[in-house]
């Protein structure tokens, strides 16, 4: 092989670069490697390369490579848009005046590995936490209930043998989560990634039988990671922190990706016949799929490893409300004696004990079931097999409870301030509206960021409560466009997320910023110090006079009210139902042509017609009247309308007061436009 073809395949696939900065931090020389992978540039300063969220950490690089030798700093700089993890050295000028950078690129499957196992540390961490919580409140429990049933000795043993059994529960549960820590995970990772690059001959051919052997080591490793998920996601489900992540899909497609995905497991020459059918008509489901199909892959598999010849057949059937699929295999069948015992962790019947498997399956499976409102029936033979059936709600309990919601915010209640509360999971949204819509707030829920864009299109809320991390996107950009667009930058933005990125938060805008779980009362406290604004208030007229229509319109031209005009009593009535005025001025003398079959409508007919109906009872009413008015008639007016106003006297002041008077006694506070005298 060629020099100049071994300096070409070193340059493309060198992961090495170098960097020159003077004390400023500004990069003087670069060479090409760093040009082709960061794309810097000179003059540029180094710390415009970080990644959000690591530019304190390149700074301070920075500020110690002036003066001292570093070595092995991580640094996460942006390639364009991309992020990059660099492994950096650096060398100061012995005069000060700069530092010189050596680093080198981690490939992505590294970084991919490492942030995974970092995140399940801190899953981990909080899984122990919360596991030494219950064991802590266990222990208290137990010594309450020693104190008070001390002189019942009986009673007293009963409750220490319970408490141990819970107490040693909590232990084996806490040696679990341990297990699968920094020092139990790594080597899993390690293993799965250095196989995979084995065959993939990074570093050079491997010989048929290496191919099997490094097959094999990673086999084992899947199985082991496989393991370490189930404990995890065990662990996670008696802590309760597992979330449900509902969607809409039909049986037919859950069942197409069982196939791929169980098939595989029989050999070509297995004595087992899976079936795996979608129903002729098929079913469609709202819940998590992807933990029915943890489920059912649990029950299948268990099916398969139980059943030495046979079949191993998934069958459904479904009612309105709920469905019912059966994992049914002719297998060894378990005994009436184990069968009570099939759902405890870690228990393996024995006359399957020369069988691979950890005794996980079967609780894990049983506790997902109930997650997502359902349980798991089993019925079993010695010799002839069983059926195991998941049964559950074609319909979430949590997506009924968010459609509910969806639905009492999508009908507008203009006696109520909204909150858009931005948010994916389902239970925070019901504990939001429970509690908002008590203190007198309507909660108007978006659970993704394309449904809060279209909300807003649509309503103006008094605030926004937003989590920043939804599922699959991040809300950083949808808080960036509320603050800075002239229409929606006054809306207060309350931001509750699980992440600590206050100063992020606040320099894109939010006027609030709390970690979760939140604190209700402070959340309530908050809302109240926002100005309770309403709609503007609308004015149906209803005279058959134009001139004093005009004359009305003039009158409260310019101010925060807005008319409405009807010539006759009948168009008054329909537009009362139709617009929901918050005030009726109607002309006492009114009269009208009978133009309709229902005849002639008086004033005291108009407001005959408007008491009787439940949706216009509520309006205020104020008599606008030209002449002077009897005692009968002023009696029966000031039973169901507000005040009387005379037109010779009608001014803009007497007629704002009234208004505003009639309102005032409705509870209603209309919105004042400053320097229009409204």
């Amino acid at each position: 092989m060629s020099s100049s073809l071994v300096s070409r395949l070193i340059e493309r696939h060198s992961r090495e670069l170098a960097l020159a900065c003077d004390a400023s931090s500004a990069i003087t020389w670069r060479d090409e490697r760093a040009v082709r992978v960061l794309g810097v540039r000179a003059g540029q300063r180094l710390t415009e390369l970080a990644c959000p969220g690591a530019e304190e950490k390149l700074g301070i690089f920075c500020d110690r490579a002036k003066r001292e030798p570093l070595e092995g700093w991580e640094l996460c700089m942006l390639a364009g848009d991309r992020p990059v993890t660099l492994v950096c050295a650096s060398v100061p000028e012995p005069d000060g005046s700069g530092f010189a950078i050596f680093a080198s690129v981690l490939p992505e499957e590294i970084v991919a590995v490492s942030a995974s196992t970092s995140d399940a540390l801190r899953e981990v961490d909080s899984l122990n936490r919360e596991l030494a919580r219950q064991g802590r409140e266990l222990l208290r429990v137990n010594h309450e209930l020693s104190e008070s049933n001390r002189g019942i000795v009986q009673l007293h043993d009963e409750l220490a043998q319970r408490a141990e059994e819970a107490a040693t529960s909590a232990e084996v549960k806490s040696r679990l989560v341990a297990n699968v820590s920094h020092e139990f995970r790594t080597p899993i990772h390690s293993i799965l990634g250095l196989s995979q690059l084995l065959l993939d001959e990074t570093d050079g051919p491997l010989t048929e039988e290496q191919r099997t052997q490094v097959r094999f080591v990673r086999s084992a490793a899947e199985e082991l990671a496989l393991l370490v998920n189930d404990m995890l996601d065990l662990a996670r489900l008696e802590s309760g922190i597992a979330s449900v992540r509902a969607s809409k899909f039909s049986i037919g497609e859950l069942f197409e990706t069982l196939r791929g995905m169980l098939r595989p497991l029989l050999p070509a020459d297995s004595r087992v016949q899976l079936s795996i059918d979608a129903p002729a008509e098929d079913v469609v489901l709202e819940t998590d799929r992807g933990k029915i199909a943890q489920v059912l892959r649990n029950l299948v598999t268990n099916g398969i490893k139980y059943t030495e010849q046979g079949e191993v057949r998934v069958d459904v059937t479904a009612s309105a409300t709920d469905v019912r699929i059966a994992v049914v295999d002719t297998g060894m069948g378990i005994s009436p004696n184990d069968l009570p015992r099939v759902f405890e962790e870690f228990y393996r019947a024995p006359a399957a004990a020369h069988l691979r498997g950890t005794g996980l399956g079967l609780p894990l499976s049983r506790k997902l079931a109930e997650l997502l409102g359902g349980a798991i029936e089993v019925e079993s033979e010695l010799g002839k097999g069983s059926s195991f059936t998941l049964v559950l709600p074609r319909v979430h309990p949590e997506v009924r409870t968010v459609e509910e919601i969806r639905a009492r915010g999508s009908v507008r209640d203009p006696s109520r301030q909204a909150v858009l509360v931005v948010e994916d999971d389902r239970k925070t949204i019901f504990v939001y509206e429970r509690y908002l819509s008590l203190a007198g707030y309507q909660v108007i829920p978006a659970r993704s960021i394309a449904d809060a864009r279209a909300l807003l299109n649509e309503v103006n809320p008094a605030a926004i409560v937003l989590d920043i991390m939804l599922e699959g996107e991040t809300s950083w950009e949808f808080l960036s466009e509320v603050k800075s667009s002239p229409a929606t930058r006054d809306i207060p933005v309350l931001v509750v997320t699980v992440m600590n990125r206050e100063q992020k938060a606040r320099a894109l805008g939010a006027d609030e910023f709390w970690l979760k779980p939140l604190d209700q009362d402070r959340l309530l406290r908050r809302l109240q110090q926002i100005p309770r604004r309403s709609s503007p208030t609308k004015v149906l007229v209803i005279d058959d006079d134009p001139r004093a229509r005009y004359l009305v319109r003039r009158l409260l031209d310019g101010t925060a009210f807005g008319l409405i005009e009807a010539e006759t009593g009948h168009e008054g009535v329909r537009l009362a139902h139709d617009q929901q005025p918050q005030v009726i001025i109607l002309d006492f003398l009114l009269e009208e042509t009978p133009t309709t079959a229902s005849g002639r409508m008086t004033a005291f007919d108009v407001i005959d017609a408007l008491k009787s109906d439940p949706r216009t009872r509520p309006i205020p009413v104020i008599i606008l009247s030209s002449h002077a008015l009897g005692d009968a008639e002023r009696q029966r007016l000031a039973q169901t309308t507000e005040s009387i106003l005379s037109k010779e006297n009608l001014s803009r002041e007497l007629a704002m007061q009234r208004i505003r008077d009639a309102l005032h006694k409705a509870g209603i506070h209309p919105v004042s436009s400053p320097g229009n005298g409204g």
